[in-house]
């Protein structure tokens, strides 16, 4: 083995291990919880939320016309704050609540990114209450025996996928028990 090799060889190593462990080698490593696929608001390409595996995850059913929709700033930045810590914000767009998140899912995308810079995750327009909602809020709300009630309800996941905790509407991104609860999950390996 040439010198170069042997110098470099170990450095993969190490590389190809930390990226092993960014992300869930199969299926059965993502918990069931994350078993879901959406499409992503921009492009409706498919979305699997076991990419996520591993992350603290703050979920939020939002809407473009709606009295909370000023939270946009706030989750924006918690996010841009703490991503590198492991958290990801997933936008869930619905117009279960007052019919407040008409447009199509392109008009959703511009409005969030022209308005507020998201930057985060935004998947498809969904249902998240009813007989409709999607499988992945069926499961949120059998989690923590709470449903939305309207817009901009958040549900915080640990790393494992397997403790979630929920949070009203009137619970913005900057609330301090909020906030306490991401960084203690955060801190979880």
């Amino acid at each position: 083995m040439s010198r170069l090799a042997a110098r470099v060889l170990p450095a993969l190593l190490v590389l190809f291990s930390l990226i092993g462990t960014a992300m869930p080698a199969s299926a059965a490593d993502c918990p069931p919880l994350l078993q879901h696929t959406f499409p992503a608001l921009q492009d409706e390409k498919p979305q699997p939320l076991c990419q996520y595996a591993g992350k603290v995850l703050l979920v939020v059913n939002t809407a473009s016309y709606c009295g909370f929709t000023n939270q946009y700033d706030g989750l924006e930045d918690l996010y841009a704050e703490l991503k590198g810590q492991g958290l990801v914000v997933l936008g869930f767009p619905a117009n279960d609540f007052g019919q407040q998140e008409p447009g199509s899912n392109q008009e959703i995308a511009d409005f969030c990114r022209l308005t507020y810079g998201v930057r985060f995750p935004m998947l498809a327009k969904t249902a998240v209450v009813g007989k409709d909602a999607n499988p992945f809020y069926q499961a949120l709300a059998k989690a923590t025996g709470q449903v939305p009630q309207w817009n901009f309800h958040k549900y915080l996941i640990d790393r494992s996928g397997k403790t979630v905790l929920s949070f009203g509407s009137r619970t913005t991104p900057n609330d301090p028990q909020l906030r306490q609860a991401i960084q203690r999950f955060l801190a979880q390996p």
